[in-house]
């Protein structure tokens, strides 16, 4: 009996434990939470931010984990991804900057649309809530987003309003025209200023925004919108006329060239050069790091030029989202872009980045709190993109884009050197980016 008893309880035991198992496994399947792998190529202020998104996304609900991984730089992080889908172990989402766009379009099997993602999710998704020069950038022939807009930015104007006064210069105006630029550039270096103007991410500024904002073509077929056997355009006689003009203002001490990307900001942000052009979304690191007053104004034209100014075109980045996931992976990515896309966190990712608001109602939602009365700077970058575009400034979707973007910087600071003449330059770059347009589309046919 006693033997019988001692197996007894034994078996009761065995079988508790192996309730307990049983329940363990169901609660733990029952509130499974999916990860979704995020990678960007935000450091600093805008990882801290891209790293918040993704928390408040993770408390809002508990079914998905968003996790965000720093990948590296722009570059870094689209080739990281393209052997992580070889290797069949890709993330959910990938951040890639605006001039990978054809390249990831064409990249056939390893993106999944936008469009399709949110649809597969029973998630309602309307293009027209976003701006329209942002949502038109991403947006197939076919009318079909493809991937989610998320950091947008343009072009813009910053000057130091105290070294304007210093100068005898009304701080309260900024110049409108590339020849009131060159002026204020002289007035600057003639009250003993180093230097007058600089420029961030130059080929984007002073060839493809300056393309859209004058509305001449960067490239054929609507700057390759209408099929990739696009050729590039940007040798035309304004596009020479400015880096003539831009070699002779660095010959005359009145233009400093200080880098190919975004280098150059800290020039002015430091108080050494009176007036820089880049992106919008420098706006954070300028107003945290002037000691000056400063403002942003429209990107300068030329008066003399028809049909300027136009818009600019949409920079930054989107999220696209891979191929080869399970569809409650694609779900939770679908229940990420809509918390991404609700006019409270856009308006704030806005307001504390210089980034555009990428819909309407977050504009509408920072305007009507007063922010742009409070803060004015960031509403001018909203004010270029939000005009109705044209075939020649719509944005620029060209295949091996990336590559293109480099020769355009070298033919540049060839010109900046004093090795070539404006015009050579220009004619050399349009045969070499064209060169390798003409090998993506053999490529893509």
């Amino acid at each position: 009996m006693k033997f019988t008893s001692t197996k007894l309880t034994c078996s009761v035991k065995y079988s508790a434990a192996l309730a307990l198992l049983a329940m363990s496994a169901f609660s733990s399947s029952a509130y499974a939470v999916t990860e979704i792998s995020w990678w960007h190529s935000m450091t600093g202020a805008l990882g801290e931010r891209v790293n918040g998104l993704a928390e408040q996304f993770n408390k809002s609900q508990s079914d998905y984990k968003v996790v965000a991984v720093y990948k590296g730089s722009y570059d870094e992080a689209m080739a990281a991804a393209i052997a992580a889908y070889r290797a069949g172990n890709a993330p959910h989402v990938l951040q890639v900057f605006e001039v990978g766009t054809a390249t990831m379009m064409y990249s056939k099997g390893a993106i999944k649309p936008v469009s399709e993602v949110m649809k597969l999710a029973g998630e309602k998704f309307d293009a027209s809530v976003y701006i329209p020069a942002v949502a038109g950038y991403y947006t197939s022939p076919k009318g079909e987003m493809v991937s989610f807009p998320f950091n947008s930015s343009t072009t813009v104007f910053y000057y130091n309003k105290d070294m304007f006064a210093k100068a005898g210069m009304d701080p309260n105006k900024a110049p409108s025209t590339w020849q009131e630029v060159v002026a204020a550039a002289a007035r600057l270096k003639a009250n003993g200023e180093k230097c007058g103007f600089t420029t961030g991410w130059q080929t984007w500024v002073h060839l493809e925004s300056f393309s859209a904002w004058h509305n001449v073509e960067f490239a054929s077929k609507g700057n390759g919108f209408g099929g990739l056997d696009a050729r590039l355009k940007f040798n035309s006689p304004l596009h020479v006329k400015h880096i003539e003009n831009m070699a002779n203002w660095a010959k005359q001490g009145y233009f400093t060239y200080a880098g190919r990307k975004n280098e150059p900001e800290a020039k002015f942000y430091s108080g050494e050069c009176g007036m820089l052009t880049s992106s919008s979304s420098a706006y954070g690191n300028v107003s945290k790091n002037a000691k000056f007053k400063f403002a942003v104004a429209p990107l300068p034209y030329y008066s003399d030029a028809t049909g300027a100014p136009q818009n600019t075109i949409i920079g930054g980045a989107s999220l696209w989202t891979m191929s080869g996931k399970k569809n409650d992976e694609y779900k939770g990515v679908a229940k990420f872009y809509k918390f991404l896309s609700q006019p409270e966190v856009q308006a704030k990712w806005h307001q504390e980045t210089g980034y555009l608001p990428i819909t309407n109602a977050a504009y509408e939602l920072t305007k009507k709190s007063g922010f742009y009365d409070k803060t004015p700077g960031p509403n001018v970058a909203v004010q270029q993109m939000i005009v109705k575009t044209t075939e020649k400034s719509r944005g620029i979707r060209l295949g091996n884009f990336v590559q293109i973007r480099t020769i355009m910087d070298e033919e540049l600071e060839s010109v900046w050197a004093g090795k070539k003449t404006a015009k050579d330059a220009l004619d050399t770059a349009v045969a070499r980016g064209n060169d390798l347009l003409e090998r993506f589309e053999k490529a893509n046919k």
